[in-house]
């Protein structure tokens, strides 16, 4: 399983740029791997989990602006194309071999 969080964070002030960026900070520092811009993802073995990485990300999200977050199993993961463009260095590092079924 992975879990997608995608934001959208206001940087107009340098308030909110700090925020921004302890945001996507807190982000890798728990595991995720940035995908695109504001589009992070993170390997779980299960729901219980990615509900536990939920509620890491619920406890330092900003005030302002949007956070969404999405759980999806390898398989429709997998499915996912790419239009534009090519997979990152990072992804390809991350690979499905990198899973553990406990």
């Amino acid at each position: 399983m992975r879990i997608i969080v995608m934001f959208d964070l206001p940087t107009k002030t340098k308030a909110n740029r700090r925020a921004a960026q302890k945001f996507r900070k807190n982000l890798l520092n728990s595991g995720f791997v940035m995908m695109q811009l504001s589009v992070y993802y993170r390997l779980v073995n299960g729901t219980d989990m990615a509900k536990k990485y939920e509620q890491r990300v619920a406890d330092f999200i900003p005030m302002a602006g949007q956070v969404r977050m999405l759980t999806l199993t390898e398989k429709q993961f997998s499915s996912m194309r790419i239009m534009v463009g090519a997979v990152s260095e990072q992804e390809k590092e991350i690979s499905n071999s990198d899973l553990t079924i406990l």
